[in-house]
């Protein structure tokens, strides 16, 4: 494994130079060259050490992991959220997801519903959507003017900044599907009686407007990408390298921090149990 560069790099957005999704395929699996059998079982040694990192994290209690999950439906933020963090201590993991806001949340500045839900010292949180929604549903449905949501990349910018500098580490995964694999997806909901329940009509409205998102994400990521709270763009539409990209980019992140286990408070050679 490389020691000057880490792997999760790849996946990277570089800001303004970034030349958007069209250029990435959403099958490739170039990126840690690995066939299916081999990505498995590297999943699950990632998953693993996941679970150690997170219990350190909690003990320690001065770290937090912000992970921000982004893509089209059926891109799979669930199956994430389910496969990847598999065993780990649900005590320090916390999810939140953002429907359409309410009456109450509509009368406060939009990212006032998201600062409640980040991480406390010691937790993971994992946003399933997140406050980007007020630069892509919003925008692509024209909910408010150009002029209101064109300012909200520097807010969010400026909030993210704000989070990382009281002690908030920010990952922000956006799940890269091709149109083809969605509308599998979505026939495979739609054929099999177990999972019909997933099939929203509505989401073929939002497929229908595929293009208008496309430029709404292109955008978003090469807006908001910075070093503090970087974007990582993970194909997706092999699950099972999706989720050892997602692995391996959290993994890498939590290594990086502080984790130590605390000092404790009394001499453990002078405890005797009897």
């Amino acid at each position: 494994m490389p020691t000057a560069r880490r792997l999760s790099d790849r996946f990277l957005v570089r800001g303004s130079g970034w030349g958007g999704l069209s250029g990435l395929d959403p099958a490739d699996t170039s990126g840690l060259a690995v066939s299916k059998e081999v990505a498995v079982e590297r999943a699950r040694e990632l998953n693993r050490e996941l679970e150690g990192l997170q219990e350190r994290l909690w003990a320690a209690r001065r770290e937090r992991l912000l992970v921000v999950l982004q893509g089209i439906d059926t891109s799979g933020k669930d199956g994430v959220i389910r496969q990847v963090f598999d065993g780990v201590n649900p005590l320090g993991v916390k999810v939140a997801s953002f429907k359409a806001p309410t009456p109450e949340e509509l009368a406060h500045d939009f990212l006032w519903r998201v600062h409640q839900r980040v991480p406390a010292a010691g937790e993971i949180v994992i946003f399933n959507r997140s406050h980007y929604e007020d630069v892509l549903v919003v925008r692509v449905h024209g909910l408010v003017p150009e002029s209101v949501w064109s300012r909200r990349y520097d807010q969010i910018r400026d909030f993210e900044r704000l989070l990382t500098e009281t002690g908030t580490t920010i990952v922000k995964l956006f799940l890269h599907l091709s149109r083809e694999e969605q509308r599998r997806r979505l026939q495979e909901r739609l054929d099999d009686p177990a999972k019909r329940w997933k099939f929203d009509p509505r989401d073929l409205a939002e497929r229908a407007r595929w293009d208008d998102y496309r430029a709404a994400f292109d955008e978003a990521l090469a807006r908001t990408s910075t070093d503090g709270a970087p974007w990582y763009v993970v194909p997706a539409d092999r699950k099972w390298y999706r989720n050892l990209v997602a692995l391996t980019i959290l993994v890498e992140t939590l290594r990086h921090l502080d984790l130590s286990p605390p000092t404790p408070s009394f001499d453990p050679a002078s405890i005797e149990i009897g």
